[in-house]
């Protein structure tokens, strides 16, 4: 795990749940009991965690060992390329334990690299082709739009260069990512090419997580990732296996983590290519009847409870990181996972709905053990959860009572922004308001702030220079032309990014192209726009360009991330407020030796401000509204202030001028 807790025990990070002891206490001893059931004390978790060396197809010994776990299946066959897709004896899958699992062995002549493959699965009163839940490989017949399982044994296997890579401990900064739209032209890109162009650009911006969506297979490539078919197969649709564990590797030569996005919230209903129906039951993987089916997200539920599918899931929990390399998982749909409504309509709002019948204590079990899992393979392993709900103890250890996570998403940040946009005019900002949503933190569970991610890049929602600019963003963006509106977009996208980042308690996170405020929304292929690519893709040229102003809120990106590293901001966790005036808009905090120093009001710059501050000389280190960055270069750079006595014995005061829609960062001279 991460840096130590003050904190001793969950009741002590958050006394709260004092009251629920006797809950968390069930709750502790559940978890106990599963991993218990599933190990029987006869090894650790993560080696019980090893299903896709067992199942799947492997070559071994000089021949092809393939199994499945089919339980409802009356019989199973191996049919593909290699025999003319028929149902042939020689490929005929025996059933060798009463559990339901099923095993063909085969010479090595039986199967060559790239084959195609499928198990034609029978069941009583039908009978359906099936692609292996383990496969590897999964590729997509561009002509017919089919998916098969393909043989993956290349000659020459990859041979990695950065061994011994080691993810930070703390102060993660997360550039979120799509490998398929990551290029300028409109197409599906490639592994090989976010290696070569993209992860430059992450390095060169300061960011040294990368968080990677959409890569085990998923047939709709508008699901951003999150309908997975094949949980065990990188998605073939951007390259190979081995380009894929190319582009981990290039991106630890550049000392940048790599983190997965992991969708164990649910699976897509897709039978032929998916685990839905796999083995002609409902209920194989997943709950049976209407709890088996997420009607939001049309998709199947997986059943928590049940040992097989712990199994599948735990297993792949730990594939990744033992084929690939993955320095972690970022889980989607956490909320979804822990409570029976899957959140969904739900305003979280007392302690008691997170101790209720409507928990899921076996997705809690089995998320406390997935976390296990990971990190006994990787104790440097980063997991972080998506969650809205606000449960308490995810990212707090197991060892002491919590679910184990190393950091939960602040999803209420990226809220905030847009509510405050949407609601507020510019002048009447809630700056109280904003500081609290900004700051609001268990102690002691460590979490990671966004002012805006993936999700408001879609087309339905907005980014947030969308939001502040407009239609301006299309004709005011050259440095020659003036716009009042561009530059009130400007100016404020880079103080809500600025504030974000410097109270976050211990990592941020940017979607790809956001930090110098991409023009477009994402739109994938779909029928209500003629199947085009043109708005998935990012236009990197544009942060570029000389001519036109989105470089500047580029550099000001490197500018924060620059300070936040070489002061190692997320290593300081007392963030204190010194001075908040919701007349002048005025908004002053310190963390570490730094001082921030906000003013959002629209029309008033304020001349020889004061606020109490440590007696000292102070040089601005960072200064929205530099020239570099598309200001109008006040305040004057270079500037040394020195603290005067106040009035009325009120101590040591700084004296400064705040120009008007500005953020200034001080530090001690």
């Amino acid at each position: 795990m991460k840096p130590s807790s003050t904190c001793k025990s969950i009741f002590d990070a958050d006394p709260m749940l004092n009251q629920y002891k006797d809950a968390m206490n069930r709750r502790i001893a559940h978890v106990q009991e599963t991993e218990r059931k599933l190990t029987q004390n006869r090894m650790r978790i993560a080696d019980f965690a090893s299903g896709h060396e067992y199942f799947g197809l492997h070559f071994r010994d000089h021949e092809w060992v393939f199994r499945e776990w089919a339980p409802n299946a009356t019989a199973v066959y191996m049919t593909g390329s290699m025999n003319g897709w028929r149902e042939e004896p020689s490929f005929a899958l025996e059933r060798i334990n009463s559990h339901g699992v099923w095993e063909i062995r085969l010479p090595e002549s039986a199967l060559n690299h790239k084959d195609y493959y499928r198990l034609r699965v029978h069941w009583e009163g039908g009978s359906g082709d099936r692609i292996p839940a383990y496969a590897r490989r999964v590729v997509k017949d561009i002509s017919t739009i089919i998916f098969n399982a393909q043989v993956w044994r290349p000659e020459i296997p990859y041979e990695w260069r950065r061994l011994d890579f080691v993810p930070p401990e703390n102060g993660l900064m997360i550039y979120e990512v799509h490998v398929g739209m990551a290029q300028i032209e409109g197409k599906v890109s490639t592994y090989r090419e976010f290696m070569e162009y993209t992860i430059p650009i992450v390095a060169r911006a300061g960011y040294n997580v990368i968080q990677l969506m959409a890569i085990p297979e998923h047939p709709y490539y508008g699901s951003f990732g999150y309908h997975v078919t094949n949980f065990f197969a990188a998605s073939s649709q951007f390259g190979t296996p081995e380009d894929l564990k190319a582009l981990i590797d290039r991106a630890h030569e550049y000392g940048i983590a790599v983190v997965m996005d992991i969708v164990h919230s649910h699976a897509a209903r897709n039978e032929t290519e998916g685990l839905s129906r796999f083995d002609g039951t409902d209920y194989q993987y997943f709950h049976e009847g209407a709890r088996g089916y997420h009607q939001a997200w049309d998709s199947r539920c997986f059943d928590y409870g049940k040992p097989e599918a712990l199994h599948f899931l735990l297993s792949n929990c730990r594939f990744w990181i033992d084929e690939y390399k993955i320095d972690g998982y970022r889980f989607d749909g956490v909320t979804s996972m822990l409570y029976m409504h899957h959140g969904l309509g739900t305003a979280f709002t007392n302690y008691d709905q997170y101790f209720g019948a409507e928990v899921d204590e076996n997705a809690v079990a089995y998320l406390t053990l997935a976390n296990k899992v990971i990190h006994q393979v990787n104790p440097r392993a980063v997991t972080i959860a998506e969650d809205i709900s606000g449960m308490p103890g995810l990212a707090y250890p197991e060892s002491a009572g919590g679910i184990g996570f190393d950091y939960r998403f602040a999803m209420g940040a990226a809220d905030l922004w847009t509510r405050v946009l949407k609601e507020y005019r510019d002048e009447d900002w809630p700056l109280g308001h904003i500081w609290n949503e900004l700051v609001n933190r268990r102690p002691c569970e460590r979490s990671i702030s966004y002012a805006e991610s993936h999700d408001q890049a879609i087309v339905g929602d907005k980014t947030l220079i969308f939001k502040l600019a407009d239609a301006a963003l299309y004709h005011d963006m050259s440095v020659d032309r003036e716009s009042l509106e561009i530059d009130r977009a400007l100016a404020l996208h880079k103080m809500i990014r600025l504030i974000t980042l410097s109270t976050a308690g211990n990592g941020y996170l940017n979607f790809m192209g956001n930090e110098f405020g991409h023009p477009e929304w994402i739109d994938f292929p779909r029928e209500g726009n003629a199947w085009s690519y043109h708005y998935a893709r990012r236009q990197w040229h544009l942060a570029e360009d000389m001519s036109l102003r989105y470089r500047f809120m580029g550099e000001f990106d490197r500018a924060m991330t620059g300070l936040v590293e070489s002061r190692s901001l997320f290593d300081h966790q007392d963030i204190r407020l010194i001075h908040e005036r919701h007349d002048h808009m005025i908004l002053i905090f310190r963390r570490a030796s730094l001082l921030f120093v906000f003013n959002f009001h629209p029309a008033w710059s304020q001349i020889d401000y004061r606020f109490k501050a440590p007696s000292g000389s102070y040089r601005m280190v960072l200064n929205s509204d530099d020239a570099h960055f598309g200001g109008s270069g006040r305040p004057a750079p270079n500037q040394v202030h020195t603290t005067i006595p106040g009035d009325n014995n009120e101590g040591d005061v700084l004296s400064i001028y705040i120009p008007t829609r500005t953020a200034v960062v001080l530090e001690p001279a």
